[in-house]
């Protein structure tokens, strides 16, 4: 049985039509043999992968069923023809199966990506022309066809595939699930080519955003003039209508002329993506900070400012300690109360900073996050004054207390009159842009308004 099975592998490897008649009149159950107990790649797969026609032929005429067969790397007979721009092969398995094209392989290609991916133009139209449906098959990051072809540089297979979906405009500026158009991809990966020929030719929207909103000329402008061809692009989307997104942002119905086919469900998607993210991002700084604090107040409670006392000592002239007391508590003791109240307070707002976000309450509202920020900075305000303690009681010199208590005020002033400034400038740009589109809103209305009433 085995020695049958290695005799068939090694026709289809040699596309010896001969030997595989020879071992069918030996056997003549020896195919439905080698579908049972075989592994997953079968001499059809062998056969098409070479570009054995003849010996593809035969095969399909004794067991069809074999066009849909996977191997382990779930690719079929057709997709390993395409990979090695074997086109008659590629003719004959679609004669018997046309509907082959829409199954994935692992990666989640289908033939058709396959073509793309490896520059099999004349492949691409061949499984174009017998299975249409196959170019709006997604990848598993939601990338479409298009996007497989600006990744990988084929200009040719890109001009064609536009050329046929070209009335579709809402496939050609598909996103994948980042937000990229194949647009952004373009100018991210700097084909000018590619560029050219979107903008020139196809229907596509220079001003998309993606999912981090930002359009295709903030793509190049952050990538700055390296070369000749960051510039070159950035002249060619200018001179196409393309704008930032911090100036679309300003201009009135903004989003509308953005994103003109995109639905209300799909904006509101992202719209909670981004808000996410947000989340997502200050939730691990908060975790960040408040681990350090916590380890700092900890550290500070266990080993307090000028130490501790090594021995027991009865009363005497200068007084009485026990061993491992605080020296500041003794010596210091209302410098100690403040430091402690300090550095507690420093301590439990952080802990419960780091138990809130440990718990798994879905903090979904920016406003708990704001809570969570006021209560950490509560706790830096209180390790700032808990340093300020320690400095002055390491200090033998009351003027040397005083400059490290002014130097604190006017760093913490500083930073909290910087962050305060900041955050109202925010303010008052959300309200002063709110009160634009409120009042671009009611412009607009008065027309359809007057009209009615006449």
């Amino acid at each position: 049985m085995e020695e049958m099975q290695r005799k068939l592998q090694e026709a289809a490897a040699e596309g010896n039509v001969t030997s595989l008649l020879a071992l069918l009149q030996e056997d003549k159950l020896v195919l439905d043999r080698c579908g049972v107990t075989c592994p997953a790649e079968t001499p059809l797969h062998i056969a098409a992968m070479l570009g054995h026609l003849r010996f593809t032929r035969e095969i399909l005429c004794r067991k069809p069923e074999w066009v849909g067969e996977l191997d382990l790397r779930r690719s079929s007979p057709l997709q390993l023809a395409t990979a090695n721009g074997h086109l008659e092969v590629v003719k004959a398995l679609l004669m018997v199966d046309a509907d082959i094209c829409l199954v994935k392989d692992r990666n989640g290609w289908n033939p058709l990506h396959v073509a793309v991916i490896k520059g099999r133009i004349d492949v691409l139209k061949e499984l174009v022309q017998a299975k249409p449906d196959a170019i709006r098959t997604r990848g598993q990051r939601g990338e479409t066809i298009l996007h497989l072809c600006v990744k990988h540089c084929q200009l040719e297979a890109l001009k064609f595939l536009v050329g046929i979906a070209i009335a579709d405009t809402e496939f050609v500026n598909s996103e994948d699930d980042d937000g990229f158009t194949i647009l952004h991809l373009a100018v991210a990966d700097r084909e000018i080519e590619a560029l050219n020929y979107l903008i020139s030719e196809s229907p596509v929207q220079v001003n998309a955003l993606n999912a981090n909103g930002f359009t295709a000329l903030d793509i190049v402008l952050a990538q700055g003039r390296r070369n000749i061809k960051d510039a070159e692009i950035q002249n060619t989307l200018r001179e196409a209508g393309a704008i930032s997104s911090k100036v679309m942002s300003s201009t009135m119905h903004g989003s509308d002329a953005i994103r003109p086919h995109k639905s209300t469900s799909t904006l509101k998607k992202r719209k909670s993506w981004r808000k996410k993210n947000w989340l997502e991002e200050r939730r691990n700084t908060l975790m960040v900070v408040a681990s350090l604090i916590a380890t700092m107040a900890f550290q500070a409670g266990i080993s307090p400012p000028i130490g501790n006392w090594q021995e027991d000592k009865q009363e005497s002239l200068s007084g009485s300690h026990e061993a491992g007391r605080s020296i500041m508590a003794d010596k210091m003791p209302k410098e100690f109360a403040f430091f402690v109240g300090y550095n507690t307070t420093s301590f439990l707002a952080s802990i419960s900073v780091i138990i809130l976000l440990i718990s798994g309450i879905p903090f979904k509202w920016r406003f708990f996050m704001w809570v969570l920020m006021i209560i950490m900075w509560i706790a830096i305000i209180a390790t700032a004054r808990t340093y300020i303690i320690s400095i002055s009681c390491l200090s033998s010199r009351r003027g040397e207390r005083s400059s490290a208590e002014a130097g604190f005020g006017v760093a913490f002033y500083a930073v909290a009159g910087i962050v305060f400034t900041g955050h109202s400038t925010r303010l008052i740009r959300k309200l002063v842009t709110l009160a634009r589109r409120s009042r671009a809103r009611r412009f607009s209305r008065s027309p359809a308004i007057s009209q009615a009433n006449i």
